[in-house]
């Protein structure tokens, strides 16, 4: 989803390499020129012959390479093949992709050559923090690598030690022409942010232990078949509960389709929100408030999600709202459940919704009858038969057992 920037890029300080000096200088200096200066020589030489040639191949990076080999964490060696490095990433950004149908290249990739540039670039500022052609090198390899706020640090602190370096200026200009375009452009709306399921753009995304993401309600919805990863099929244990919302993403997309986003958010409210005296219904037994319980749900669907009288095959005409405290899947497919109950309702209507039985409710509201009435009684005695009933049929139990 990169807007490539860096392909558009024109490059310093990568015309032309260092020539390694011919005369060594240093306490070794006779035993390196009898065994390996000479031959350190010719491939550096041999090195900067194939860079001079505009050859965009490995044969530069390799003849450095191997001085490198013999000479580790020479400037002048480690500086020509991070230009190398950075030509080449530059040339393969260039390079169109019908060009490879005919004339395929094996090898790395841009990015991983601006990499490696980098890392030269880096080891060559700790060895000579005073070369200002390392701080040029450093900020080209991380234009390559789209870091524009890293290049222009590396840009502003060679200019501290080379006001006025030509290179370092021309990279200033490119480096804020190019933070222009970026804040200019607009971002392309790809299927990359869409859910694979709604085949909408992503809404609450979660991201997958195995890398798939997809909108929250998506997810769940689709595992209420089985807990498997609607693309790859691998288990996922994880639930509404405890798998959270990747932040970044949701960022993302927030920030770039604003307006699309805000339809996906009222879409989902008027979905998950159709009011506050709309509620799904669930085939359970009798309960009562305030009472908790556990449940396992294992239905490929929830169409049966509707209380109906068994005798009748009718609505009943009051039920009661439960909470799921908590909702733990199992890798059979089940969900298992624990419920609390909560307030009484009326139905006054209900129908089907995306395979479920919504219905309009009305609360009822408990009100205790005032004492010493016919209805505080009639309540009295109708708990005292059930606590009776209760007590009898724990008995029973405990002595069959």
């Amino acid at each position: 989803m990169s807007n490539n920037f860096a392909a558009g890029l024109s490059l310093e300080g990568v015309d032309d390499v260092q020539d390694f000096p011919r005369v060594f200088v240093g306490e070794e200096s006779s035993v390196l020129r009898d065994r390996l200066y000479d031959h350190l020589y010719d491939l550096v030489q041999k090195g900067n012959k194939a860079f001079r040639e505009g050859k965009l191949d490995q044969q530069a990076i390799d003849f450095y390479s191997k001085a490198n080999s013999i000479k580790p964490n020479d400037p002048v060696v480690l500086s020509n093949r991070c230009a190398a490095y950075i030509r080449i990433s530059h040339f393969l950004m260039h390079r169109p992709s019908s060009a490879s149908e005919y004339i395929p290249l094996n090898g790395l990739d841009p990015t991983a050559h601006a990499g490696l540039a980098l890392k030269d670039a880096e080891k060559v500022m700790s060895l000579q923090s005073d070369s200002v052609m390392a701080y040029v090198l450093k900020a080209d390899a991380l234009m390559l690598l789209e870091k524009y706020q890293l290049a222009r640090d590396a840009i502003f602190s060679g200019l501290q030690i080379e006001p006025q370096n030509v290179h370092l200026l021309r990279l200033k200009k490119i480096v804020s022409n190019t933070f222009l375009k970026r804040s200019n452009l607009k971002p392309q709306r790809t299927d990359d942010f869409d859910c694979t399921l709604c085949l909408k753009l992503l809404y609450e995304p979660v991201t997958t232990p195995c890398g798939h993401s997809f909108c929250r309600s998506c997810l769940f919805q689709s595992m209420d078949r089985g807990n498997k990863c609607p693309l790859c099929r691998t288990v996922l244990l994880i639930s509404p509960r405890t798998c959270s919302i990747s932040v970044t993403l949701n960022s993302i997309i927030e920030k770039n389709f604003p307006d699309e986003y805000a339809e996906r958010k009222a879409e989902y409210a008027s979905l998950t929100n159709p009011g506050v005296d709309l509620l799904p219904l669930f085939v359970m037994d009798v309960i009562l408030p305030c009472q908790k319980f556990q449940l396992n749900i294992f239905e490929p669907r929830y169409r049966l999600m509707a209380v109906v009288d068994p005798s009748t095959g009718s609505i009943a005409d009051y039920a009661c709202e439960v909470e799921i405290a908590d909702c733990e899947p199992l890798p059979d497919g089940r969900f298992f459940l624990e419920l609390e109950s909560r307030r009484r309702c009326r139905i006054i209507r209900n129908w089907d919704q995306d395979g479920y039985r919504i219905a309009e409710v009305e609360w009822v509201q408990d009100i205790n009858p005032p004492p010493g009435s016919i209805e505080n009684a009639e309540l009295l005695e109708m708990t005292q038969k059930a606590a009776a009933f209760t007590g009898q049929w724990i008995k029973e139990a405990q002595d069959a057992a």
